[in-house]
């Protein structure tokens, strides 16, 4: 049998002190510091430190992605093929500690990946995410064995990324999204995968054009192209029109249940007659239909931040996702930046002007 550990980072900032812990259930934990880190370096760091520090098979159970895909999904094998650049063929980040990491994994064959929702009301997740915390603010570490009763209370839900900047989707998605009507902020089943991308107007126009049918035909590809490699896969879109729209399509093309985000109720009520009906009919063809919040906003202001929040939550939930970006529009440049902070690996890139067809 496998020793089950669980992993986590904190970062008080990010970057800023960090944290890193592991802990084995009625076995020992252990906790570190860094003085200036980020979450990402974090978790790297504390389930580098379980492998180091435990002996036999063992699986490694962490409330980050970016940890668990790189040897679930094997981003490791990319990165080595490509003398350690990325799939945008760009250094890969933290190398000095995932290059050790790696090869300390490889070495052994006896660890395994797991991963768990945060803030999900585990009790070893929420331990190692106190312990973490706990370092991060004082900058202390400790160990021991069984579970230290003088903790502090878990992290605050909610992610935040590495190098946060000004937009306004970065601020909301450093921060909690509120619960839907007052109740329990809603979850995805399955693998999400969110697309996002340009509007009609870069895309050839609202109407039927050769770009947009090329880039349905794209999108299809990638999507069903992952459908074979994850079971239970769900599109994200919040329908705006363009890439986000064209992406439900293709994913309602080839079989893969759509998951639909508005940032408020009836954000289509002000478009063109056609754009609402192909937006209602996509819609209904959803799986789940999720409204952020149920107040429609009373000016264009109150409207930019609820479609902010809207990303912001879909970042966050997803775990692969598709832009739609010509390289050249800073606002889509600083959404992928924040996606590829989130994301690292799982996120594929799509340059509209080499899509056309006849």
């Amino acid at each position: 049998m496998a020793t089950v550990v669980y992993t986590d980072g904190a970062c008080s900032g990010n970057p800023g002190p960090g944290g890193w812990a592991w802990a084995v259930g009625g076995g020992r934990y252990a906790s570190g510091v860094e003085p200036h880190s980020t979450n990402q370096r974090m978790e790297i760091s504390a389930a580098f430190d379980a492998v180091r520090s435990l002996e036999g098979a063992l699986e490694v159970v962490s409330d980050s992605t970016y940890v668990v895909n790189c040897f679930r999904d094997r981003w490791w094998e990319g990165w080595i093929k490509r003398g350690w650049m990325n799939s945008q063929r760009k250094p890969v980040a933290n190398r000095d500690l995932w290059e050790p990491f790696i090869e300390l994994v490889r070495s052994r064959r006896d660890v395994s990946f797991q991963w768990v929702k945060g803030h999900s009301g585990d009790p070893m997740n929420d331990l190692v995410d106190r312990l973490a915390v706990e370092a991060a603010t004082t900058q202390r570490g400790r160990t021991g064995v069984g579970e230290p009763e003088d903790l502090g209370p878990p992290d605050r839900p909610g992610p935040s990324v590495d190098g946060a900047g000004p937009d306004a989707a970065r601020r909301a998605l450093a921060e909690s999204v509120p619960p839907v009507g007052g109740q329990t902020e809603p979850d995805v089943a399955g693998h999400p995968l969110v697309v996002f991308g340009h509007r009609p107007t870069e895309l050839g126009g609202y109407d039927d054009n050769p770009v947009a049918r090329g880039l349905t035909a794209r999108l299809a590809e990638i999507i069903s192209a992952k459908a074979t490699l994850v079971d239970d896969l769900a599109v994200l879109s919040g329908l705006r029109l363009g890439a986000e729209m064209l992406g439900a399509e293709a994913a309602l093309a080839v079989g893969v249940p759509l998951v639909v985000v508005l940032p408020y109720p009836n954000p289509e009520s002000v478009w063109p007659t056609t754009a609402q009906e192909r937006f209602r009919a996509l819609r209904d063809q959803a799986r789940q239909v999720i409204e952020l919040q149920r107040r429609v906003p009373a000016s264009k202001q109150q409207a930019g931040a609820a479609l902010a929040r809207r990303d912001a939550w879909l970042i966050r939930h997803a775990r692969d996702a598709i832009v739609v970006w010509d390289g050249q529009d800073p606002a889509l440049g600083k959404l992928v930046r924040s996606i590829e902070e989130r994301l690292s690996e799982d996120v594929w890139l799509v340059d509209p002007a080499e899509l056309t067809t006849g």
